[in-house]
């Protein structure tokens, strides 16, 4: 991709046009109170007008912000459009995010590389029969444990600059045959990348990164297009592994406090069931399973 178009590939202007125009076409009249008295409608779900005045804002003000020009706009209008969406938290944070995006003007923004703390790759180390990794504010792993790599990947064998979760789903065969529900890992994994990119739509290596999929997948792309954003950090996972089988397992998924843009993932399996004792036979194989490893700081 050229330079120019990495740039473009987050437009803050385009995050918010799309997001709000994703989330009015998904509501109906009868959702939200209002009479359907069953004419044409030329476009899906609620229309401009419509959601305007469930927000009490007139219908140019309305258009402009959904055209992406939210300049001086309130939180309480923003709170108020969230509102008559039936935005969740999740969808209302990303909301306040993209309509005020930070600007850099055509400076390129430089984000600092995220590191571990040394204390946190010990720490996954001694959790011997815990799946757990960290990943980064673009999804890139930073940290994982010996039965991390044996369950998930050998991270250790992918190269430091593809290091990242989101290219590993969506461009590695092999992750789509482990999770038994891989469409909903997919969606999973571009709702984290939308989330960030309402935090720092000029982040370059983003940019770089959402480009790069836009290319390689059409399954990125058309997540991506959905505009969702994360709901879950807990739930239930079901991988396929290649060479224990059927894995049922937990997860919990915890923002550092030193660093929020680093999540801990956590897995574990039901005490005595059948994926406990998979895990801990992943675990018995030790070196000639998987690699544990850090990024070096």
């Amino acid at each position: 991709m050229t330079e120019q178009s990495e740039r473009r590939a987050v437009d803050p202007k385009a995050e918010l046009t799309e997001f709000l125009r994703t989330r009015r076409a998904r509501l109906k009249p009868g959702d939200v109170g209002l009479p359907d008295i069953g004419r044409h409608r030329r476009v899906p779900g609620l229309r401009r007008e419509e959601l305007a005045q469930l927000a009490g804002v007139s219908v140019a003000y309305y258009t402009r912000l959904e055209q992406g020009n939210a300049q001086n706009v309130s939180a309480g209008v923003l709170e108020a459009i969230a509102r008559a969406l039936r935005l969740s938290p999740a969808e209302t944070q990303h909301l306040m995010h993209v309509a005020k995006p930070k600007r850099h003007g055509r400076k390129k923004v430089q984000v600092p590389p995220q590191h571990p703390r040394p204390a946190l790759g010990a720490l996954l180390e001694s959790m011997e029969l815990v799946p757990a990794y960290v990943l980064g504010n673009r999804t890139d792993i930073l940290a994982w444990n010996r039965l991390a790599a044996a369950v998930f990947h050998d991270f250790t064998a992918v190269p430091d600059k593809h290091r990242n979760y989101a290219r590993l789903v969506f461009l590695d065969p092999a992750m789509r045959t482990l999770f038994a529900d891989w469409e909903a890992k997919a969606a999973e994994t571009a709702s984290s990348l939308r989330m960030y990119a309402g935090y720092c739509p000029d982040d370059p290596e983003l940019s770089a990164l959402v480009g790069e999929l836009s290319v390689k997948s059409e399954d990125f792309r058309r997540l991506w297009a959905a505009h969702e954003v994360p709901e879950n950090s807990y739930g239930t996972k079901r991988l396929d592994h290649p060479l224990v089988g059927e894995l049922e397992l937990s997860y919990e998924s915890v923002k550092l406090p030193d660093d929020p843009g680093q999540t801990l993932l956590l897995y574990h399996a039901e005490p005595g069931s059948p994926s406990a004792e998979s895990l801990r036979l992943l675990a018995s194989w030790g070196a000639d399973a998987s690699r544990p490893g850090v990024v070096a700081g």
